[in-house]
């Protein structure tokens, strides 16, 4: 959220309840708690599969619902399921976007397992699956295997560092194309990896993207998905780990004289939403380049192997001082969207297949990580 068009038609207020809490109130507003597993994180547990494990629950995801569930009860052995009160049925509703989030976490768990010299015998939805919807039966079996042989994964280095940049970027700098280049380099190769900072391409995208935004905010039941998922100030945040955090003095003041709540942003009548609509619409229109990453099929395993390549994109992105913001609303599956989807298809996958992933590029801003559920939350118990 852009805090300059806030302070802009808020300011007054903001500053009258930041100043009447006080410098004290200001310092204290870091959600500490919900930020813990970030510290932890190889640090906390000494048993390889919990080591590994405290790394991939820093794994990107949607809507940062973090959708995993592990079964340690065999040893050696991880069994990864789906938490399915985690998913989102209005702009998910086949869980496409979901299980590639689990593609992310699986990619980081090998990554982090290597760092300790274990390879990740992964078999991808042994008990089959339902395209239409996921369900109770395992995502993954993983095996650790100690091995020798085993090398480090240098982009694992960045899993600390990544983020999705959710804020303007700036549009004095470009994003080259050596450094296109080596963003696709860091994919695996099995799935198609494009990029573009053609400014003609750029600029349909950025309209593109923004159409699908203001279609999602403007249809009522997909927005109120993300809006019931807001999670506001220190206490809200702490409490419940997942979803679209706000966290700060600056959030807490404007909730605290009215002027920044659930309520408001979801009614489509109110300043909020239109300010909503107005920051958003600034984000997309700074987008500097475009990454998407194209798959053959559309099956489960698809959708996994996916996940695998976008964090390791992420993490490339990271690498080079770039952001990267997933834009996914034209890639979304309900009717609503079909006009985006068939534009988005047809421009980034004329020869067929499916757009997994689409991400605006672009040099931001220093952001703060996203709370984390810890590990042991996460963790089927016996």
């Amino acid at each position: 959220m852009n805090r300059r068009k806030f302070l802009a038609v808020f300011g007054g207020g903001v500053i009258l309840a930041a100043g009447a809490a006080g410098a004290g109130f200001v310092a204290t507003r870091r959600p500490d708690a919900a930020l813990a597993p970030w510290d932890a994180a190889g640090t906390a547990y000494q048993e390889p599969r919990r080591r590994a494990l405290s790394y991939a629950i820093l794994a990107a995801n949607p809507h940062n619902r973090q959708p995993w569930l592990v079964d340690l009860r065999n040893d050696g052995r991880v069994v990864l399921y789906c938490d399915l009160d985690r998913l989102l049925p209005e702009t998910d509703p086949y869980n496409r976007q979901v299980t590639i989030g689990l593609g992310c976490f699986l990619e980081v768990l090998r990554m982090a397992a290597a760092e300790d010299g274990y390879r990740l015998d992964i078999s991808m939805f042994p008990s089959g699956s339902d395209t239409k919807a996921l369900d109770r039966r395992p995502v993954a079996d993983i095996r650790f295997e100690k091995d020798g042989k085993q090398r480090p994964d240098p982009l694992f280095r960045q899993v600390m560092n990544r983020r999705s940049v959710k804020e303007p970027f700036d549009t004095d700098r470009p994003v080259s194309d050596q450094q296109l280049l080596d963003i696709r380099a860091a994919a695996t190769g099995k799935y198609q990896v494009s990029t573009s900072n053609n400014p003609i391409w750029v600029k349909t995208l950025r309209d593109l993207t923004w159409k699908a935004m203001e279609i999602e905010m403007r249809t009522p039941r997909t927005h109120m998905e993300s809006v019931n998922l807001f999670r506001i100030g220190k206490s809200e945040i702490n409490a419940n780990p997942d979803g679209i955090d706000f966290s700060g003095a600056f959030f807490e003041s404007l909730n605290a004289v009215g002027q920044f709540s659930r309520e408001g942003t979801g009614d489509p009548t109110s300043t909020e939403f239109q300010m909503g609509l107005d920051i958003i619409r600034e984000l997309c229109m700074t987008g500097m380049a475009y990454v998407w990453l194209t798959s053959p099929a559309n099956t489960r395993q698809d959708q996994l192997a996916a996940g695998r390549d976008w964090i390791r994109i992420n993490l490339a992105v990271t690498g080079l001082g770039l952001s990267v913001q997933p834009m996914s609303q034209a890639l979304q599956e309900y009717p609503e969207m079909a006009g985006p989807y068939a534009e988005v298809h047809k421009m980034l996958a004329p020869a067929g297949g499916t757009v997994q992933m689409l991400g605006r590029l672009g040099y931001g801003p220093d952001v703060a990580p996203s709370p984390r559920w810890s590990l042991d939350t996460r963790i089927v118990k016996a």
